[in-house]
């Protein structure tokens, strides 16, 4: 590769967002303000905290705030079985429509089904539509997530991957915060949750739709560090799809934190239905509620904070995030045990309320379940951002990351729909964060550098086949070796993926041991057109 910059793409392949190494002067004035990174990941959190983060509110009330929680889970069901299909192809669709409009698309399934529980509640008979809109928010949800991870993961430089993370899950979460405070105002006394509460999450929700319109285009963007994110042509359609089966091809080690990605949502189920909705008055799952999202905020920022120490090598930090998380693993489930071997779905009767003794201890284990969730997120997208800078990339491990997570959170929420037994679902939650996590390390180990290359992006670890040519130049005519390795591979029928080295080589004219040798090796692109008119 040249130092130039530039990516040795076809027009097929133009479609990878890549990071300009152009150094450009940073905006001035009102367009200082609007283009700062860290401002658009301010909108992007609004974004999240009023669409996903009104819908963590009322999801953490337990059934979504009714009493039977059936409908409710069975909604789940339905919303993260079209997430998974959704989210799969998510990366793509955003690749090619842009964040700004994939976000406004994303963010009006969370105003239908807010509107469909507050139907429900008037109207008791129509859960097949609370279960339909479901579906559909399953499919806005999957363009809404993967156009956030690749915005809130191509703005920021290296070092301030974990920080702008932070940031936005901060905001996101005030959303739950925010919404989980309106609802135990208003339900403070009340044995069901009231008409005005999800009339308000209504309101709120259409104003996050309209959030999108006002962020700023990402190509005019300029990082800190002065580089611009640059948004070349779309592609094809079918293009964007073969990069879902390229990012696999090319980043093997991807498949190590699916895993992860798959338990990222499973202990929801456990949470808020088997625990807080099954054991709590509605005043103490809404206050529960409350300090649960509050809990992932300190969660979100303290192990950002972890993940960004300059002082300490960047491998060195990945293997002390993948420390902390198995240790909260290890803390809230040995915890949570001791309380779950107490109840089943038969034998709970008794709500406990806020002024009952049993309440603070059960509180506290509430408030490290919130603690792992934010830090389970935040280092899943750390590890992301760690294998890559391409956001075009980022936006398909985006994509995988949600479609796995959904895949999984949609069986448990099944299960929980048809009655399995809490324990059963307890320990499956344990089983699959611990395995996550050890599937984890030895991506860890392999891929997670002091610093990410571009010829990282550019990875083949079995390559179909390699070319050596030697030009008879001297050592100055070297300048003219990326010239003629583009003309060669466009020339010749080589594989995609083939590393093509070209040499020159010519002997002293003074002295016939001193050779003047230089060597390019190049990668064709995956997209070669050679093999496109095959």
């Amino acid at each position: 590769m040249t130092n130039s910059g530039r990516s040795h793409t076809t027009d097929d392949d133009a479609a990878s967002v890549m990071h300009s190494v152009e150094i450009h002067p940073q905006y001035r004035g009102f367009k200082a303000v609007y283009y700062n990174p860290v401002i658009q990941v301010f909108f992007l959190g609004f974004v999240c905290f009023m669409g996903p983060g009104l819908f963590n509110a009322l999801n953490g009330l337990g059934g979504g705030g009714q009493v039977n929680p059936t409908t409710s889970a069975n909604a789940n069901s339905a919303l993260y079985a079209t997430f998974a299909v959704a989210a799969f192809f998510a990366g793509s669709i955003n690749n090619v429509l842009g964040s700004r409009l994939t976000l406004l698309l994303g963010t009006t399934g969370y105003s239908l089904y807010i509107g469909s529980y507050l139907a429900y509640n008037i109207h008791p008979n129509i859960g097949a539509f609370v279960i339909a809109s479901g579906a559909y928010l399953g499919v806005s949800a999957g363009l809404l997530w993967t156009a956030q991870g690749s915005l809130m993961l191509a703005y920021p430089t290296e070092n301030q991957k974990g920080m702008f993370i932070g940031i936005f899950w901060s905001i996101f979460n005030l959303g739950g915060v925010v919404g989980a405070a309106v609802s135990l105002g208003n339900n403070f006394d009340n044995t069901v949750f009231s008409n005005g509460t999800y009339i308000g999450f209504l309101v709120l929700t259409g104003i996050g739709c309209l959030i999108p319109l006002l962020m700023a285009n990402p190509s005019k963007m300029i990082r800190s560090d002065g580089t611009r994110v640059v948004t070349p042509r779309h592609p094809s359609w079918k293009t964007e799809f073969e990069g879902l089966w390229t990012t696999l091809r090319t980043d093997p080690y991807i498949v190590l934190l699916f895993p992860m990605f798959f338990a990222s949502n499973w202990f929801y189920t456990w949470q808020f239905n088997d625990y807080n909705g099954a054991l709590f008055t509605i005043r103490a799952r809404a206050l529960n509620n409350l300090i649960y999202w509050l809990s992932q905020i300190v969660g979100s920022v303290s192990i950002g904070f972890l993940l960004d120490q300059r002082s300490l090598s960047r491998r060195f930090r990945a293997f002390a995030g993948w420390c902390v998380l198995i240790v909260m693993v290890f803390v809230v489930h040995i915890w949570a045990y001791f309380y779950q071997r107490g109840y089943t779905r038969d034998t709970v009767q008794d709500k406990i309320d806020i002024h009952e003794s049993p309440y603070v201890s059960h509180l506290w284990l509430y408030i490290f379940c919130g603690l792992l969730d934010a830090m389970w997120q935040t280092t899943a997208y750390w590890f992301m951002g760690a294998m890559s800078n391409d956001p075009a990339k980022l936006a398909n491990f985006s994509g995988f990351y949600k479609s796995l997570q959904s895949a999984g959170a949609a069986g448990i929420w099944r299960g929980d729909a048809v009655k399995l037994p809490y324990m059963n679902i307890f320990i499956s939650t344990w089983v699959l964060l611990v395995a996550g996590l050890v599937f984890a390390l030895p991506m860890i180990h392999m891929r997670v550098k002091e610093t990410t290359e571009e010829m990282d992006d550019l990875y083949v670890p079995s390559p179909r086949a390699s070319l050596s040519l030697t030009f008879p130049f001297p050592f100055w005519a070297r300048e003219l070796l990326p010239v003629l390795a583009i003309i060669v591979s466009s020339s010749l029928p080589l594989p995609s993926g083939c590393i093509l080295r070209c040499e020159c080589s010519m002997r002293s004219p003074r002295r016939t041991d001193i050779v003047d040798h230089h060597a390019l090796s190049y990668l064709t692109p995956f997209f070669s057109p050679t093999r496109d008119a095959h």
